[in-house]
């Protein structure tokens, strides 16, 4: 499909329109298919952020729904500026992408001496959550008990749930929502309940999310270990792969850090792409929901990498990689990734 004039003005988003129209870069000007523009690989942090307002606005049009989005490129000098930003303040159900909030909580407790990542935690029959997401579930022999580092390890790749509720015995509800307040976070909060240690996931805004995985790789939430072990988590290839990781092969994948997030109509994933060196230059916040593309009925009970929503999460993610080839900011900082050494047992 050609993105032309009239298709670019219809779409309804300023910064894709200003992407496409409002270029004074030649090579910019030069793309009026999918296909060139799919071809393009930036050499400019200024393209790049071009290709990807363009490729955002073509595909959320495309799957349907309401999208609330912050995508951010970094400059040369490492300053991030917008290359989307739809309904960025919007306070929006997080679902799972707040599991790195969680993370955030537990692993500043741990900077602070106040809890270990060997410490032990207790998994009770009581605990676990059946709803054949994760591993727990699958365990079948209670009681049991793990480390605070493996209840981590579930959260963020497997997104397993019962691992919240571990979590929540050493960081209860209210804690947990004054530590993310004292870093700045007053939308990205817990919802508590009843039991102090057991809370819902709760909201964020696609800005704090951006600015929670921005400042983290920036080194100002954590100490430089537990930012570290983070961010290695989120990039493994247990991670997940349905969206913005789907078209990329190993090698690629294990320099994205993603965390996704999904229930009722919502569909949700945030995280970071690092260059070649181990830098982060893009970062990500994309919330969607409401009525998508389709059969309804299908893609409600549907969480997998044919929704809609993941579709076009998917094709922006080769678009994000691809944005990164070619440009590199000065960042103090880099997280290189552990080549993927895959073995037989034994």
């Amino acid at each position: 499909m050609g993105i032309n004039r009239r298709f670019a003005l219809g779409l309804g988003s300023v910064a894709a329109a200003s992407a496409v129209l409002g270029s004074t870069a030649g090579t910019a000007q030069a793309q009026t298919t999918e296909a060139e523009w799919d071809a393009l690989i930036p050499t400019t942090a200024d393209l790049a952020r071009r290709k990807i307002a363009w490729k955002y606005a073509s595909q959320t049009a495309r799957s349907g729904g309401t999208w609330s989005s912050y995508i951010g490129v970094a400059d040369p000098n490492g300053v991030v500026k917008p290359a989307v930003e739809v309904d960025a303040d919007r306070v929006v159900e997080a679902y799972s992408v707040n599991k790195i909030a969680v993370a955030v909580a537990v692993l500043d407790k741990v900077d602070r001496g106040l809890i270990t990542l060997d410490q032990r935690v207790d998994v009770t029959q009581a605990i676990v959550i059946q709803d054949t997401d994760g591993i727990f579930a699958l365990d079948g022999a209670y009681p049991s008990s793990i480390t605070v580092g493996h209840a981590l390890a579930a959260l963020l790749t497997v997104s397993d749930n019962t691992a919240v509720r571990l979590c929540g015995l050493v960081v209860p509800a209210l804690e947990l929502n004054e530590i993310l307040r004292s870093k700045g976070f007053v939308h990205t909060q817990v919802v508590p309940v009843a039991n102090p240690n057991r809370f819902f996931l709760g909201t964020t805004t696609p800005r704090e999310t951006f600015t929670l995985l921005h400042r983290l790789a920036a080194g100002e939430l954590l100490s430089p270990e537990s930012t570290e072990h983070l961010l290695m988590v989120l990039r493994s290839l247990t991670s997940f792969t349905d969206g913005i990781r789907l078209n990329l092969s190993s090698a690629e994948r294990l320099n994205v850090a993603t965390k996704a997030g999904w229930f009722e109509d919502g569909r949700n994933e945030a995280g970071i792409v690092f260059d070649a060196a181990g830098k982060p230059i893009i970062t990500f916040a994309l919330f969607a929901s409401g009525r998508f593309v389709g059969d309804q009925a299908a893609n409600a009970d549907n969480y997998s990498a044919t929704h809609p929503a993941l579709r076009a999460r998917a094709s922006l993610g080769r678009a994000l990689y691809d944005s990164v080839l070619r440009i590199t900011a000065t960042t103090p900082r880099t997280y290189r990734a552990q080549p993927y050494r895959p073995t037989n047992g034994g």
